[in-house]
C-alpha cells in the first residue's frame, strides 16, 4: 500500500486548522501546527510533501516562515500554498514572488482546496521525476565524457610512444619534457597579473601540457639512417631533421580541416610547428620572432632544450644542471622567451626533480625501416 503524502498545515486559528485537517485527512497524512516555530521545529527532523501556511500569524508571519525554510536545503524544496483571510493582491504577489506555489483566500472552499493540493502534489512529483532523470542523464554524460578523456589521453600517449620508439636513445624525453612544460604552465597560471600575451585559461593550460608530449611527432617521417645515426649529423642531414616540425604540422592540419572548432588540435599543431622557433627570429621552420611565436611553442622550446642539454646522447655526454641553466640563461632574448626563462630560473629545483625521471617502458628491439 502506497504511503500517503504528508501535508504540514500551519494556522493559528484552531477552527480553520481543524477544518483543513478534516478535509484532507482521508487522502493525506496531515501534520497540524498552530504557529511557524512549531512548523520549523517539525521540519528539523522531518519533511513534508507540501505545506499549507497561514499568511497572517502572530510572532512569525507566513512569509517569515517561508524565508527560513528556503535557507534549509531539505525544506526549501517543499511546495508552499498560502492560506489567508484577506483578499489582498499585494500580499498574494509578495507570497508568489517569495516562492509560494499558490495562494488560497479563506473561507476555504473544499473542492478548491482539494484540487489545488492534488495539482501541486502532482506537479511536485513530476518535478522530482524530471530532476531524477536529469541527474541520471548528467551522470551518464559525465561517465561518457570521462571515457572519452581516457581514450584521448591514451591516444595522445600512444602517438607520443610511437615517436619515442623511433629513437632508443631518448628514453624518458617525452615524459620529462611534459613535466618541464607543466612547471612553466603552472607558474604562468599562478601569476595574478600576467604580462600581456601570457594570460591562460585552465583549459588552455591543460591542452598545452597534454600536447607537449607530441612536440616531436613529425620525427615519425624522418628516415632511420638520419634519426638513429649514432653520431653528429651533417649539415645536409640536419636540414632533413629540420623538416620534422613541418611534418607534424601537416599531420594535425589534416585533422583540423575535419574539426575546425577543436582548440585542442590547434594547440597540438602550434607546438609541433613552432617549438624550434627562436625569440630573435633565427629558428625554424618559419623564422618568426617574439610573441609571433605561439606561447605554447615558446614554453615547449625551453622544456625541450633543457632536457636535451641534461640528457646523454650518442654524440655527447649530459651537461650538469648548472651548465644547462647557464646556457638557457645566456640565450634569454635570443633563443628563448625572457619571461619564460625567468620562470625557469625561479623554479630550477623543480626542473632538477623532473630531470631524474626515466622511462621504464620496455624499448623496442627494432627500428621502423624506411
Amino acid at each position: 500500500m502506497a504511503t500517503k503524502p504528508t501535508i504540514l498545515i500551519v494556522d493559528d486559528d484552531p477552527v480553520q486548522l481543524n477544518t483543513v485537517v478534516s478535509l484532507l485527512q482521508k487522502s493525506y497524512n496531515c501534520v497540524p501546527t498552530t504557529n511557524g516555530q512549531m512548523a520549523l521545529k517539525y521540519l528539523e527532523a522531518h519533511t513534508a510533501d507540501i505545506m499549507l501556511l497561514d499568511y497572517n500569524m502572530p510572532v512569525m508571519t507566513g512569509i517569515e516562515v517561508l524565508k527560513q525554510m528556503q535557507e534549509t536545503e531539505h525544506a526549501a524544496s517543499i511546495p508552499v500554498i498560502f492560506l489567508t483571510g484577506v483578499d489582498d493582491t499585494e500580499g498574494e504577489v509578495s507570497a508568489l514572488r517569495q516562492g509560494a506555489v499558490d495562494y488560497i483566500v479563506k473561507p476555504i472552499r473544499p473542492a478548491v482546496l482539494l484540487t489545488r493540493v492534488k495539482n501541486q502534489l502532482e506537479l511536485a512529483e513530476h518535478r522530482r521525476d524530471l530532476e531524477y532523470a536529469i541527474a541520471e542523464r548528467t551522470e551518464d554524460l559525465w561517465r561518457a565524457n570521462e571515457r572519452l578523456k581516457k581514450r584521448e589521453d591514451a591516444t595522445l600517449h600512444l602517438l607520443a610512444r610511437i615517436t619515442d620508439m623511433r629513437d632508443e636513445d631518448t628514453g624518458g624525453h617525452i615524459l620529462r619534457t611534459t613535466g618541464y612544460t607543466e612547471i612553466i604552465v603552472k607558474y604562468l597560471r599562478a601569476d595574478p597579473n600576467p604580462p600581456a600575451g601570457y594570460e591562460m585559461s585552465e583549459e588552455e593550460a591543460q591542452s598545452i601540457i597534454k600536447c607537449a608530449q607530441l612536440h616531436d611527432l613529425g620525427k615519425i617521417a624522418i628516415p632511420d639512417s638520419i634519426l638513429l645515426k649514432p653520431a653528429k649529423l651533417t649539415v645536409e642531414e640536419f636540414e632533413v631533421i629540420k623538416k620534422h616540425p613541418i611534418y607534424g604540422e601537416h599531420f594535425f592540419a589534416d585533422f583540423i580541416k575535419s574539426d575546425s572548432e577543436d582548440p585542442f588540435l590547434e594547440t597540438a599543431r602550434e607546438i609541433t610547428y613552432s617549438h624550434h622557433e627562436k625569440w630573435n627570429g633565427t629558428g625554424y621552420p618559419l623564422g618568426i620572432a617574439g610573441q609571433a611565436i605561439p606561447l605554447s611553442g615558446r614554453i615547449v622550446a625551453v622544456a625541450d632544450v633543457y632536457d636535451a642539454l641534461v640528457s646523454e646522447r650518442p654524440y655527447k655526454k649530459p651537461f650538469s644542471h648548472e651548465k644547462a641553466a647557464e646556457i638557457i640563461t645566456s640565450d634569454s632574448g635570443k633563443h628563448f622567451d625572457p619571461h619564460l626563462v625567468e620562470i625557469f630560473i625561479a623554479h630550477q629545483d623543480e626542473f632538477i626533480e623532473v630531470s631524474k625521471i626515466t622511462d621504464t617502458s620496455p624499448k623496442n628491439e627494432f627500428a621502423f625501416s624506411r
